[in-house]
């Protein structure tokens, strides 16, 4: 179609905001972002909204229910919260904290500290100290900080010069460790509406490992605190052959071996809850329009204890491959995303499965056992198979040709 008419777009979020807001979309079309995903994407926002999920959760069902949204490492926006920051670390002198840029990515602008003259002496440089003038840009999606001379007034911004906006979590300071590195997990959620929120857990995935072994004694190294490919190819020892990702599949089956089936059934348990608490945080702040879907890439971290935290959520998750076996993951899962996108109308809306992707709530949670309208018994299981035997091909085949019967 012409450059004005077309029925599916994957963009960046920067053509997005651009352009979405005036065009106008015919029934059929799709595009591969919601209008405000930074609500979720944003590592200051999904704070936000995960501190007001939680209490909206503790007034309503209770401090137990509330619970299950401590998954969150405790986390203060910069320059804003900077004050609650510090009262914060001096509770807890000796703590390593993590400072990341919101809107950064790649491991970029991270580093780590523990102490506060380290966190004074950057604020110093970031110019923190004049007056901030706070504005929010509805077009552009975001909050704009801008910081003002002595004297100037907010209408005569003459050297006003834009801040960026930081937030200072505290660093996991346990990993799990395998071979003494520290790994995260990415993991892929395909959410097609929010208004009723229907999500979608793709089986395949992979844990992406430090190249160093690790240790809290040199925390400036980034090649052992930040596992982001990004950095960990720069390495001088990186070797591109071997790379430092394993598929989820295999992480499982060795937490399955070292742990037993049971722990590890609740370990992926607690990630389920996580997927699903972070979307439930904001399905009331997301613009739900039908000709908008998102692929989230999700990073998690689990600890020692195998307790699994969410770091953070991406709107753009890399489809760059670093090996055949990365290659082929991500070739399947946009192919799998298509699928349920469903531009050719051939799905009923009533699938569990498509491909490698298995319907993890539907305006609810769904069911291993029967179909999405069997009612919910005391023997649930959710259908859930991250990690498990991903065989898309022969599901894809016989679910077509059901389909056409």
């Amino acid at each position: 179609r012409s450059e004005e008419r077309w029925d599916f777009h994957w963009c960046d979020v920067g053509w997005l905001h651009e352009h979405f807001d005036h065009a106008y979309l015919d029934e059929h079309v799709r595009v591969c972002h919601f209008r405000n995903h930074y609500e979720l994407t944003r590592k200051n926002y999904l704070v936000k909204n995960l501190k007001r999920f939680r209490k909206q959760l503790e007034r309503e069902a209770g401090k137990l229910e509330a619970t299950k949204c401590d998954f969150f490492p405790k986390t203060f926006e910069m320059p804003l919260e900077y004050h609650l920051f510090v009262e914060e670390f001096r509770k807890n002198p000796g703590t390593t904290w993590i400072m990341k840029p919101v809107g950064r990515s790649q491991g970029k602008g991270i580093f780590l500290f523990r102490k506060l003259k380290d966190i004074i002496e950057w604020r110093k440089e970031k110019l923190w100290t004049f007056h901030l003038l706070f504005i929010y840009s509805p077009k552009r999606g975001n909050c704009m900080w801008f910081l003002l001379q002595d004297g100037l007034r907010t209408d005569d911004q003459k050297d006003e010069t834009q801040v960026e906006i930081y937030v200072a979590q505290r660093y996991i300071e346990n990993p799990y460790l395998i071979g003494g590195r520290k790994f995260d997990l990415r993991v892929y959620v395909l959410v097609t509406s929010y208004i009723p929120l229907k999500a979608w857990l793709y089986r395949d995935g992979f844990a992406r490992f430090s190249n160093t072994r690790f240790t809290l004694n040199s925390i400036d190294d980034h090649y052992v605190h930040l596992t982001n490919v990004a950095v960990q190819k720069t390495a001088p020892d990186y070797d591109p052959e071997k790379g430092c990702k394993w598929m989820i599949q295999q992480l499982r089956q060795y937490l399955t071996a070292k742990h037993g089936a049971d722990v590890v059934e609740v370990l992926f348990a607690d990630m389920d809850n996580i997927f699903i608490k972070s979307l439930q945080s904001v399905q009331k702040v997301i613009i739900s329009d039908k000709h908008c879907f998102e692929l989230y890439g999700y990073d998690i971290l689990i600890d020692q204890d195998l307790k699994p935290w969410l770091i953070e959520v991406n709107a753009s998750p890399s489809l760059a491959a670093s090996s055949q076996e990365d290659y082929e993951l991500k070739c399947h899962l946009l192919k799998d995303t298509l699928h349920i996108v469903d531009m050719e109308g051939r799905l009923t809306g009533k699938e569990k499965r498509v491909g490698g992707f298995d319907l993890i709530w539907s305006d609810g949670p769904v069911s291993r056992q029967g179909n999405l309208d069997t009612p919910l018994s005391e023997s649930f299981v959710a259908n859930s198979h991250l990690g498990c035997y991903n065989d898309r091909k022969k599901q894809l085949k016989q679910l077509f040709r059901s389909l056409r019967a």
